[in-house]
């Protein structure tokens, strides 16, 4: 079993093409296959993907263009528990996962 961290997550969401969207189903079964591992903890991952929200709010407020930002939208939706148990207004993840819907 996978333990995921904050960074393997970070890379694989910036690997999702602008318009694509992705499962955290599919999220991990990607990061199982890119480290060789047969399952990928779902509870680690939740949290791992709260911590790279957070990160990525922290940059787009702090200026970074979105272009820089790492995509968590394409993951989280509207349904994510995660959304919840962030520190900001998911509005912004929400907002930028509809632009790109378009």
């Amino acid at each position: 079993m996978l333990f995921p961290n904050g960074r393997a997550i970070d890379t694989v969401l910036r690997a999702i093409p602008p318009g694509r969207t992705m499962t955290q189903k599919e999220l991990r079964t990607e990061l199982a296959n890119r480290h060789g591992a047969d399952i990928v903890c779902p509870v680690t991952t939740g949290i791992c993907l709260r911590t790279v929200a957070e990160a990525a709010n922290e940059a787009f407020t702090a200026g970074h263009p979105i272009e820089a930002v790492t995509p968590v939208w394409r993951v989280l939706d509207a349904k994510s528990p995660a959304l919840k148990k962030l520190s900001f207004d998911p509005a912004f993840l929400l907002d930028r996962r509809a632009r790109e819907a378009r």
